[in-house]
């Protein structure tokens, strides 16, 4: 389903500094995650130079593994799903609907991926491709919150979509459908999917118009304590307990800050046009 056989699962490996326990155990998920979501880059640089953005395997590992590039939901859950297959997890696929604090009742496209897991009896909500994602899985249980990483996620069973009930991750904030001290950061439901179904989704976000990682470039990096986000010419750091700070970077020092702090890797010649593309951003926005 998944293409494992096309995994290169040593080198994957590799990459996250992973040499432990290789058997489809809660433990070994956990580390799993936890090494992707800190290891393998997020970025929606192919999206904003190129409109397109490719799902296959080998092209997906050329670019998040041997090529030290960034990719968004869609390529993160391509690779993370062919490694389970390929260590003999359960699970399946799922979509979700990033909603951010939005009301839940003007609902946005089912655009992001997601897994979940089977693992030791109980279900396992696995998300690999926010950014800002949990550094563990989270179990798939009403009230469940998901603590590993800088902030925590709260699962809640309770109306997502025009009187449909589902799934809604929380995140802490203030917003209209969530507990005091939360807002949803994303709904779904259980309904499961498959490459194909990501390939339509995939096609949206990287080539419409109204996609949001067409008109700017958004890159995040996750780290035990702290998140970096760069959207178009803004560079946020945040921490747990403190204020975000956010500063303008000039169009010149996007690549170097991408390698420096975001550990994103580009070639001269991608470095030269995302240059001129930020450039005209610039321009525009004056």
């Amino acid at each position: 389903m998944w293409s494992s056989d096309e995994l290169d699962l040593d080198a994957y490996l590799a990459l996250l500094g992973y040499d432990g326990d290789r058997a489809p155990t809660l433990a070994t998920l956990r580390a799993l995650q936890r090494a992707h979501v800190l290891t393998v880059r997020w970025a929606t640089l192919d999206s904003f130079l190129y409109r397109r953005v490719a799902l296959d395997l080998p092209s997906v590992q050329d670019k998040l593994v041997r090529r030290g590039g960034g990719g968004y939901c869609f390529e993160h859950v391509v690779l993370f799903a062919a490694v389970l297959e390929r260590l003999g997890f359960a699970f399946r696929a799922v979509s979700g609907r990033v909603q951010l604090g939005a009301d839940s009742r003007r609902p946005r496209p089912a655009t992001h991926a997601m897994l979940i897991a089977d693992v030791e009896g109980a279900r396992w909500l696995v998300d690999v491709g926010f950014g800002a994602s949990p550094l563990e899985p989270v179990e798939l249980v009403d009230g469940a919150v998901g603590e590993a990483g800088p902030w925590p996620v709260l699962l809640r069973w309770q109306e997502v979509t025009h009187g449909s009930e589902g799934w809604a991750v929380h995140e802490p904030g203030e917003g209209p459908e969530g507990p005091a001290g939360w807002k949803v950061r994303q709904v779904f439901t259980e309904n499961p999917q498959y490459p194909v179904d990501f390939a339509v989704g995939n096609h949206f976000v990287a080539s419409n118009d109204r996609s949001p990682f067409v008109i700017r470039p958004f890159v995040q990096r996750l780290r035990p304590d702290r998140l970096d986000s760069l959207d178009a010419l803004a560079w946020t750091v945040a921490r747990p307990g403190r204020e975000p700070v956010t500063e303008s970077v000039a169009p010149g020092e996007v690549p170097g800050l991408l390698g420096d702090v975001f550990g994103v890797r580009t070639g001269a010649e991608e470095a030269a046009l995302l240059v001129r593309r930020l450039a005209g951003l610039e321009r525009d926005a004056s």
